[in-house]
């Protein structure tokens, strides 16, 4: 395992996106602002969506809300995109990084959370009304989903005291 990872570092070091964000001015900048955005849209959107699951704003529709969630999809691409454009510009940084590790961790438990949700109980929930508590199984996957979206913004925000010694960075 380690040798692929080794050579997907390499692999990375010698393609055109590593060359734009270790050699254009803005690129990593640019990059980092939007990662933001899109994290603001996902937590905005998700998040909220979360929060009606677990009970805390039961007044608030269920439909209305899920119809903000292509703005949360919308973020969560932006934020892969932009996250892509990272690993590739410092592979070193994170494919070796534990923070790295276990963002990526949640966000597959996310995932499978996710798909899990609108597979087994959506339908469920879009029929509850404005005060209506959402049934047991929906509650747990909001707060699986909270939790995990809550762990990729803390180990995002530890990448940068996880750097392998090696590790120089001139923009961090």
């Amino acid at each position: 395992m380690d040798a692929f990872v080794h050579s997907v570092q390499v692999w990375l070091r010698g393609t055109q996106l590593f060359y734009i964000m270790n050699n254009v001015k803005w690129a990593w900048r640019t990059s980092e602002s939007i990662h933001f955005i899109g994290l603001s849209l996902l937590i905005g959107t998700v998040g909220l969506f979360d929060l009606r699951m677990i009970g805390l704003v039961k007044r608030v529709p269920v439909a209305a809300l899920h119809r903000l969630i292509p703005f949360g999809v919308l973020g969560y691409a932006m934020n892969v995109m932009t996250g892509i454009t990272f690993l590739a510009g410092a592979a070193d940084q994170y494919i070796y990084n534990p923070a790295f590790q276990m963002k990526m961790l949640f966000m597959g438990i996310a995932g499978l959370n996710v798909a899990v949700f609108y597979l087994t109980m959506y339908r469920r929930v879009a029929a509850t009304g404005p005060g209506d508590e959402a049934p047991f199984p929906a509650r747990i996957a909001g707060g699986v989903s909270l939790l995990c979206w809550v762990g990729v913004i803390f180990c995002g925000r530890f990448l940068t005291f996880y750097r392998p010694p090696w590790h120089w960075c001139p923009w961090c």
